[in-house]
């Protein structure tokens, strides 16, 4: 099948590449001439684990393309991808400029029957939008299908190639077997392609992000309960975990939730709520809750520092918003910098993959280490922000050697409490107890 798939970010580059994984012809269309320019020479423009080897093949054996030129991506398509952004605004509503933009270009020069997939989120309502503004220049038939994205930055390429389930809005008989067509080869395995109206699958999308914001948000106010009464966030992590009502995944207390997806998609929820007067009160907590939980951290290390954080230097191991991912939209690590500075200290920082985009935007208002032990050197505290796999069994010799004081603010619960007690660490972490060294 031809394909083309409008913009090369996370979700449009994991798309096109995937979907050409299959056998797909597919055209990736940005308006970012340099970007394309690299895409076409073999080079990703984000890291994904497992993402280069797919993108780096297709490209070999000519099924995935780049172009700026959407006329020529779109000329023998017969599915387009809308992989486009949908920005917050200042009110939190999703902008849907890109979109639309480019639904009222399409519709001056298809010439033969297409099927337009949204597959950015957007809000309730936003496939009736996109069909107006195609249909105000169009003069032959198309069909809008509302295709939500699932992807989980670092799994991503698994989660599109092997699907827990595909959803798909369409009031179209024909699109909804062009639809099966395309998606047939990912769900071999028997997990469905559930079938919905348009307005459903828009709503899904944000349904099961807020939702997992919501988990996320409660086991935080549990963890800080459990500091105030002197209980084991850990154990009752456990506890409820092994409960299949609940779950055990996201479960796991920390410094908050970021990301491109769930502060933004909680925001547009709420404001669409706002829209039809409904007050979602659950969602306006998650986010005032979240907002205050990704600099919780601070009063503990100032705590340690009797108040006094000028002239004190802190390394801050990972930077990026979760691990295996260089996105650092809305990532804690960012929130507790600022917090940082503003107090006097100055940071030594360390990520595997997101120090280029922090440097992009903090300059050099922060040292970028060379390694994660590098970020110690002469540091009085170590502060985790990620929970990167290289700094889950670190040489706690080394570290020792390295820091001034033997002092940890761990915003990602990643060592034994028990360890760090044998090891006489000063060790507090979010929901636990608090190890005085």
């Amino acid at each position: 099948m031809n394909i083309a798939v409008v913009g090369t970010g996370y979700v449009g580059l994991v798309t096109g590449t995937c979907l050409a994984e299959t056998g797909n012809h597919v055209i990736c269309v940005d308006i970012d001439n340099v970007k394309v320019n690299k895409m076409q020479a073999g080079i990703v423009p984000i890291y994904e684990p497992h993402l280069d080897v797919l993108f780096q093949r297709n490209i070999k054996q000519g099924r995935l393309t780049f172009t700026t030129d959407l006329t020529q991506a779109i000329e023998n398509a017969k599915i387009i991808f809308l992989a486009l952004p949908t920005p917050p605004g200042e009110d939190g509503s999703a902008d849907l400029s890109y979109i639309l933009g480019v639904a009222n270009d399409l519709g001056k020069i298809i010439k033969d029957y297409k099927v337009i997939v949204d597959k950015s989120t957007v809000p309730v309502g936003t496939a009736e939008k996109v069909r107006a503004a195609v249909a105000k220049h169009a003069k032959v038939e198309f069909d809008i299908v509302s295709n939500p994205e699932f992807l989980r930055e670092g799994f991503a390429v698994d989660d599109f190639l092997k699907p827990d389930r595909v959803v798909i809005g369409t009031s179209s008989e024909k699109a909804r077997k062009t639809m099966e067509e395309l998606y047939k080869p990912y769900v071999r395995q028997g997990n469905p392609i559930i079938f919905m109206d348009e307005k459903s699958a828009e709503l899904t999308k944000y349904a099961a992000n807020a939702f997992l914001a919501t988990k996320i948000t409660f086991m935080n106010e549990i963890a800080n309960l459990c500091e105030k009464l002197g209980a084991d966030v850990d154990a009752v992590r456990i506890g409820i975990g092994s409960d299949d009502r609940i779950g055990k995944r996201f479960l796991f207390p920390g410094i908050g939730y970021g990301g491109s997806c769930f502060p933004k998609d909680v925001q547009a929820l709420a404001k669409s709520a706002a829209e039809v007067t409904y007050n979602f009160k659950m969602l306006e907590a998650v986010m005032d809750i979240n907002e205050k939980q990704k600099t919780i951290i601070i009063p503990k290390v100032k705590d340690y520092f009797k108040g006094d954080l000028k002239g004190k230097k802190i390394a801050i191991w990972g930077l990026a918003f979760k691990p295996d991912t260089d996105d650092i939209r809305e990532a804690p690590a960012l929130y507790i910098i600022e917090e940082l500075l503003k107090e006097g200290a100055s940071v030594s920082a360390y990520d595997p993959e997101a120090m280029n985009n922090v440097k992009n935007i903090m300059g050099n208002r922060i040292a970028y280490a060379l390694d994660e032990y590098d970020a110690l050197r002469d540091a009085d505290a170590l502060l985790i922000a990620t929970e990167w796999s290289l700094f889950r069994t670190p040489d706690f010799g080394k570290v020792s050697s390295l820091l001034k004081n033997k002092a940890i603010f761990d915003g990602r619960n990643l060592y034994a409490i028990d360890q760090m007690k044998e090891m006489g660490y000063y060790y507090t972490s979010i929901g636990r107890e608090t190890v005085k060294g």
